[in-house]
């Protein structure tokens, strides 16, 4: 690997880092009953509300139309995804540290995979929490169900839900595309050095310049 792309990489994984600490993805509601808006941020490690009260008040309006309450410390993904993210931060650094373009590759797979599975999951959590209801809730609509977007906004009810990758998450996706540029440039580089690498072997090789 080149320098240069050997400090992309190490950017990259260094980015990983405020990934720790801020929102990786946030989830907002209004309704005219809210109308500045209640909402959860998704941490690496936790779940909780943007404002004081809205994990609360969240749960308070899920129990009446039969969601399960959210309890960050049942939810067993929260307690692996700060292991899957320093795995991740601590592979790209020795990629960056060793040269090795396999290791950077492997990161690159890695990564992807690993943020494909936190989508599909995310995606499986909402749908239990939207759609395994309470038979007995005080609030039943024939045939409504209460899953969020994954991204974007629906309207659930009288509340738009809106969800989008928080700071710590936009950090992510710029990491991963900073380890793509750091491999692309290094791809682009290498045909250049063969075909220099030839022109010399050729320039070698040519009699005139063996007499010169």
């Amino acid at each position: 690997m080149s320098t240069r792309s050997r400090a992309l990489t190490a950017a990259a994984a260094l980015l990983l880092v405020p990934a720790f600490f801020l929102p990786i993805w946030t989830i907002d509601l209004v309704a005219p009953q809210y109308p500045e808006g209640i909402g959860l941020e998704i941490m690496v490690n936790t779940i909780r509300g943007q404002g004081e009260w809205d994990l609360q008040n969240i749960n308070g309006l899920n129990h009446y139309i039969g969601m399960k309450e959210i309890h960050p410390e049942s939810i067993r993904e929260l307690a692996i995804m700060p292991w899957l993210l320093g795995g991740i931060l601590v592979l790209g650094l020795i990629a960056a540290a060793t040269g090795r373009k396999r290791l950077l590759q492997a990161w690159l797979v890695v990564f992807v995979l690993l943020a494909a599975a936190g989508l599909v999951d995310f995606w499986m959590w909402g749908y239990d929490y939207g759609h395994n209801l309470n038979p007995d809730a005080a609030i039943k609509v024939p045939g409504m169900a209460y899953q969020p977007p994954l991204i974007g906004s629906k309207q659930l009810l009288n509340f738009k839900a809106t969800s989008w990758p928080g700071p710590g998450g936009l950090l992510a996706f710029a990491s991963l595309g900073l380890g793509v540029l750091g491999l692309w440039l290094d791809r682009s580089r290498g045909p250049l050095r063969q075909n220099a690498g030839a022109a010399a072997d050729a320039q070698a090789e040519d009699p005139r310049h063996a007499a010169a």
